[in-house]
């Protein structure tokens, strides 16, 4: 074997050991666990304004169905659906010619009932003198007079007559009752209608102001009554209420804040639920009868511990949050909160106290004793959406 050929096989050899020593050392670090990092939180009391989100819907502070009272024709229809009218504003005009008939009648008798009663009173004024002379007897002046008497009556019936002739032939015109919206009209010119009619012409939504209604369940709602002071009654509690919020459907917050002011009185047995009612401005009639929002109620919370709702985990109907020891290890603590805990954060009341360290995610996935590396974030950028 020559000198070149020696050196060629001490060559192959350094690193055929160079590569086994690589892939061996490749095989230690694959082997050994490694620590996975999760995101984590120091405890401090926090004082922050939070925000119950409700579901609701929106009625208009009156809704008036428009029913015709007499029967009739549909002659004219003077507004259209989603018209915004004023009060006394005409609607539809409804076509019953008897009525004007009547109207004509009524105005008849009255012409005839005032010659009947100047007729009966020159009678009177002609027989008084005579039977002051004695030429004809009281009976005759008594007969006058009842005659006249029996005039003035059969004039007010025809009045009478004439006024109700002119309502009736009024009520040929619909007219608004309220400032408001017209909701759908169901019927056509031509169409045949009357006050027993099942659909209503139309529905006129006063939205001046509006309702929202949404609910609380029986936990929430006895939470929400035990929060008020001893002797307080609920209506007393509602009437100290902050004002309330609204997030329309297009996720905007309406600019008019509102006041719940009534509670329904009973509690629905098929959805264990209680509703309430918040009233809102709504002078530029943005917000229309029957729309869909979210009524959102501000929860003042005083140096209470806030956790982001991420960093429970529930199980068993027992509520969870994973803290982390000194040691890295974890642990999953039961803990209490407020049953109408707002928005992304619950208030913590029972399980967890000031300095615990509790990790923000992934928690249902760790179990007790698992080491982590946490990476402690800063107050500010938990609670960035706090005001």
């Amino acid at each position: 074997m020559n000198k070149q050929s020696f050196l060629s096989i001490i060559a192959a050899s350094v690193i055929i050991a160079s590569c086994g020593n690589k892939n061996d050392k490749s095989a230690q670090a694959g082997g050994a666990p490694q620590v996975k990092e999760y995101k984590t939180l120091t405890l401090e009391p926090k004082s922050a304004t939070l925000y119950t989100d409700f579901p609701a819907t929106i009625q208009g502070q009156q809704n008036i169905e428009i029913r015709p009272r007499v029967e009739g024709y549909i002659d004219k229809i003077f507004v259209d659906e989603g018209a915004v009218v004023k009060v006394g504003q005409p609607l539809f005009k409804i076509s019953a010619p008897e009525y004007e008939q009547e109207v004509r009648t009524a105005s008849a008798s009255i012409k005839s009932a005032q010659a009947s009663l100047s007729a009966a009173k020159l009678a009177v004024n002609k027989v008084r003198p005579l039977v002051e002379k004695g030429i004809i007897s009281k009976y005759d002046l008594e007969s006058a007079q009842y005659t006249y008497e029996s005039a003035v009556a059969t004039l007010a019936q025809a009045n009478a007559s004439l006024v109700n002739a002119k309502t009736n032939l009024g009520y040929t015109t619909v007219t608004s009752p309220v400032n408001g919206v017209v909701g759908s009209i169901p019927f056509r010119l031509g169409s045949l209608v009357d006050s027993n009619t099942t659909e209503p012409l139309t529905t006129v939504s006063s939205i001046g102001n509006v309702y929202a209604y949404f609910a609380l369940n029986e936990k929430m709602l006895l939470n929400f009554t035990q929060t008020a002071a001893e002797g307080s009654s609920l209506a007393q509690l509602i009437k100290k209420m902050p004002a309330v919020s609204l997030l329309l459907s297009d996720g905007s917050t309406y600019s008019e804040k509102g006041y719940v002011e009534t509670v329904n009185g009973l509690i629905n047995t098929e959805t264990g639920s209680v509703t309430f009612r918040a009233r809102f401005p709504n002078p530029k009639g943005i917000i229309r009868s029957g729309s869909s929002a979210t009524v959102k109620i501000p929860q003042d919370v005083d140096q209470k511990l806030l956790i982001p709702q991420s960093a429970t985990f529930e199980l068993q109907d027992k509520m969870f949050a994973v803290t982390v020891g000194k040691d890295g290890k974890t642990k999953n603590v039961a803990i209490k909160v407020l049953e109408n805990s707002a928005g992304n954060y619950y208030v913590v009341t029972e399980g967890l106290k000031t300095g615990d360290q509790i990790v923000l995610e992934g928690v249902a996935a760790l179990k007790d004793g698992s080491e982590i590396k946490p990476k402690n974030q800063s107050q500010g950028e938990v609670y960035a959406d706090l005001k």
